[in-house]
């Protein structure tokens, strides 16, 4: 990630400019698209919020972790639009907590162990629970496309996180800021956002169902990509190229 320098006199008239610098200087560049378009800006003004409440960014986490366990509970239930709406407000504040945290530097290696562990073990319960709330739904799936429906999702999701986490081993710097398709496909790769997304759709139809088998579709074809990512930076190793970020 690149460092943002600014520079501008602590006024009573440039506080909200100065805010808004160190915000978006500490906001991600290559992210999913609704972190990217959506919520910076509802974002902003929680962080804002938080900062002159004096709340802290593992207190911000930890009202995040509430409402994704309400979330897994509305969406085995069959409460979906409850459990969307619950779980919309632990995806912007999981925006607004790494933000507090580097906009008033306090930082600490327990809140991000906090932050990060959450974000990386609850997207399988969310769709565990999707797929067992279709019996309340009224739309159940046959008990064994349920478990190979679930198999691609999970199963897909922690390969995809080991490809990346053997690119950032093997050439030091994530695999989504390689080259600019790179940094493209992660707005929309299957991770937890983009897949809220394709469930919202076939919700908004009546079929949570098959947006769930959507979502594992999805999930396969992300695999692949990154698969082939992986590959083609080895093989352009393996001919003397440099792999570097299109960024830097």
């Amino acid at each position: 990630m690149l460092t943002r320098w600014f520079l501008g006199p602590l006024v009573p008239d440039n506080v909200r400019a100065l805010e808004r610098a160190s915000y978006f200087g500490a906001y991600k560049g290559v992210t999913d698209v609704l972190t990217k378009y959506l919520w910076p800006e509802w974002a902003l003004v929680l962080t804002r919020v938080a900062a002159r409440l004096g709340v802290t960014p593992n207190q911000v986490t930890a009202l995040g972790a509430v409402l994704c366990l309400a979330a897994t509970f509305l969406f085995y239930e069959g409460w979906y639009w409850t459990g969307l709406a619950a779980g919309l407000g632990f995806m912007v504040l999981d925006t607004v907590d790494g933000k507090l945290a580097r906009c008033t530097i306090t930082s600490s290696k327990i809140g991000e162990a906090f932050d990060h562990g959450i974000d990386l073990v609850h997207p399988p319960f969310w769709w565990w629970a999707w797929g067992v709330g279709l019996h309340a739904y009224g739309r159940p799936l046959e008990a064994d496309l349920f478990w190979w429906t679930l198999a691609a999702i999970v199963g897909g999701y922690v390969v995809q996180r080991l490809i990346e986490g053997a690119f950032i081993a093997r050439f030091g710097m994530h695999i989504h800021v390689w080259r600019r398709f790179d940094s493209r496909f992660r707005l929309v790769t299957a991770r937890r956002n983009p897949n809220m997304v394709i469930l919202l759709a076939f919700l908004a139809v009546g079929r949570p169902d098959w947006g769930l088998l959507a979502v594992a579709g999805w999930t396969v074809a992300s695999l692949v990509v990154h698969a082939v990512q992986l590959v083609q930076a080895m093989a352009a190793r393996a001919r003397g190229e440099q792999v570097v970020s299109w960024l830097a």
